[in-house]
Parts: structure tokens; sequence; C-alpha cells
């Protein structure tokens, strides 16, 4: 049941995209709706597996990659629909690269995604539910935000005409706030795993010049 769910967010998100290309202006209003949906099956699936005692390796790593198809796909869809700046979704596409690729290195050896951070700070920003919560809180709002206005222009012009530039100063800032939280709990898997490797490195070249 629980992959069933997940399983329907990733369709429901792509039903979400095809709206934000192809739907009429006044059917783009319940893309922010639909994104909701997409947010509260993240936290069922994962509710509905450990109720169901349905809990898997498969089913872990499964939600995971959905997850990061979701924001890298609306980050994308977002960037081509010139809502917001390119290198915002170049960004995310990257640091996600890189935190997944060291954090299946990591797991090759045994350790978990939180539990390969060594540093106090680095739990604190990568694994503490306060950062993890606020992070994923401001891009649900930076995905809503944007999609409720999309179709604005075309429905309301007289009311986009007066609010446009509220909008437009909120808009970058959500999308600035979104992209910080982004590299501060990215920046500390990457410096870690760097200083680790960096490490044992300098430990196997003092070994072999005993």
């Amino acid at each position: 049941m629980a992959n069933l769910i997940t399983s329907a967010r990733f369709i429901l998100l792509f039903v979400l995209v095809a709206m934000a290309y192809l739907a009429a202006p006044s059917w783009q209003l319940l893309d922010p709706l639909l994104l909701i949906v997409v947010i509260i099956l993240d936290g069922l699936d994962g509710y509905v597996a450990r109720r169901r005692g349905e809990t898997s390796l498969f089913g872990s790593v499964y939600d995971i990659a959905v997850d990061r198809v979701v924001e890298n796909v609306l980050w994308i869809v977002l960037a081509d629909l010139n809502l917001v700046p390119v290198w915002v979704a170049l960004l995310f596409i990257t640091r996600g690269v890189l935190v997944d690729t060291i954090r299946s290195h990591a797991a090759a050896r045994g350790e978990t995604a939180f539990g390969m951070m060594r540093t106090k700070w680095g739990r604190a920003l990568v694994a503490g539910r306060l950062v993890r919560g606020l992070y994923g809180t401001v891009k649900a709002v930076t995905f809503a935000w944007i999609l409720l206005f999309q179709p604005f222009p075309a429905l309301y012009p007289a009311l986009w005409a007066q609010w446009s530039g509220v909008v437009g100063a909120v808009t970058p800032l959500l999308v600035f706030a979104s992209v910080t939280l982004c590299l501060v709990r990215g920046i500390p898997v990457v410096a870690e795993f760097c200083l680790s490797e960096f490490r044992g490195r300098k430990m196997r070249t003092a070994e072999s010049n005993r």
C-alpha cells in the first residue's frame, strides 16, 4: 500500500506538470491544490508503511527517489516557464547529484544518510528535524506561491496589474530562502565527505611509509 501511495504521488506530479503547460488558466488554479496533495502523500506513505509493517529497503529507496524527482522536476518546469531563473534549477540538480552520490558511497560502507555525519553542526543542519522541516516547508510554500499566481495575468489582468509588484517582490525572497537552505543542508555533506577522505588518505599514506 505504501508503495502505491508513492506511485500515486509520482503520477500526480506529472498531472500537475501537464496542467502547468497545457491546461486553461482557470484549471491551473488547481495546481497548488495538486501540489498540496503530493506533499500530503509524501508524509502518508511513510506513515502507512510503519503502521502496516511494510517498511523495506525498496520502499525507502523508492520514496527518496520520488522525493528527488518531484523536487527537480518542479524546479526545471518553473525555470522553463520563466517563473524562476534557470540557475536555481541547475543548483538544486547539482546539489542533489553530489549529495546522493556521496550518500550512496556511505551506504556502501554501511552508513545511513544521516549517520554518516560526524560533526555536531553537520548533524544539526542535515539530520535535525527543525532544519529538515523548515527546508521542506519553505520549498512547498515557494512552489505553491509561484504556481498559484501563474494563471493570474490571463485570468485577472486588472488584479495582476495591481499586485504583480508585491508578488514579484515576494517570489525572489522565497526562492532565495529555498536556495539558502538547500546549500546549508548540502554543503556539510560535501565538506565532511571531503575531509573524511582527506584524513583517510593521509592515514593510508602514513601507514605505507612506516
